[in-house]
């Protein structure tokens, strides 16, 4: 079970924008990655608790900021619910008079979430499984970007462009290197993932990790 913490900057500038404290593992349903986020100054900044099954479908998401929460999953596409944080209702209940009432229901025919946590990543990889030499899998998914948490549907596209072994204390690490485009935008980026770990990707760095990834789950022969 791979345990570690990853920094979070802003790609453009490199400003610091938090730490994301995670664990990761394969589990009886497919995969499961929970995390805390902590800001520049150690303030607490949310949570994530990502579950996906054997096909890389999220079973589960439950995404907190400091104001909002995200509760979500695989249901005629994608489903969620978006409202006020737990410790933010009563002050949204004052401010407006309604508090829970604020929540909002959403469906999109998706693939999957994704967002800032390096989790949906490797959520995309697990999902898109890209062949080498393929131009690339093209995902649907619903993004979820702090602080607000506001759904918006992308258009992403992942391409396997390379795979290494790196011989290691623990035994050899494979690493594949993604090409992650941007339907939308044409924007390009390179994601390079060790198993259920991000190595590298813009605005993350791996900052530590207690034990080796794992691999991702084989998929149920069809």
């Amino acid at each position: 079970m791979p345990r570690g913490t990853y920094s979070l900057y802003d790609p453009a500038d490199r400003t610091p924008l938090g730490t994301e404290h995670f664990h990761c593992a394969p589990g009886p349903h497919g995969w499961r990655y929970v995390s805390r986020l902590t800001g520049p100054t150690g303030e607490e900044h949310g949570s994530l608790d990502l579950t996906l099954d054997a096909l890389a479908r999220p079973l589960r998401l439950e995404l907190r900021t400091r104001a909002w929460q995200i509760r979500g999953g695989v249901l005629d596409g994608v489903t969620w619910v978006r409202s006020a944080a737990t410790d933010a209702q009563d002050a949204h209940a004052r401010d407006r008079g309604r508090g829970l009432h604020d929540a909002q229901e959403g469906n999109a025919t998706a693939h999957g979430f994704t967002g800032a946590s390096p989790a949906f990543l490797i959520a995309c990889a697990y999902l898109a499984r890209p062949a080498p030499g393929d131009p690339g899998t093209r995902l649907r998914l619903v993004a979820f970007t702090p602080p607000a948490l506001a759904p918006r549907t992308v258009d992403r596209s992942w391409a396997l462009t390379g795979t290494e072994t790196h011989h290691t204390d623990t035994g050899p690490l494979t690493v594949d290197a993604y090409r992650v485009t941007d339907l939308e935008t044409a924007e390009q980026h390179t994601v390079h993932l060790a198993g259920d770990v991000v190595l590298s990707a813009p605005g993350v760095e791996l900052e530590d990790l207690d034990s080796p990834p794992s691999a991702f789950p084989t998929p149920p022969a069809h």
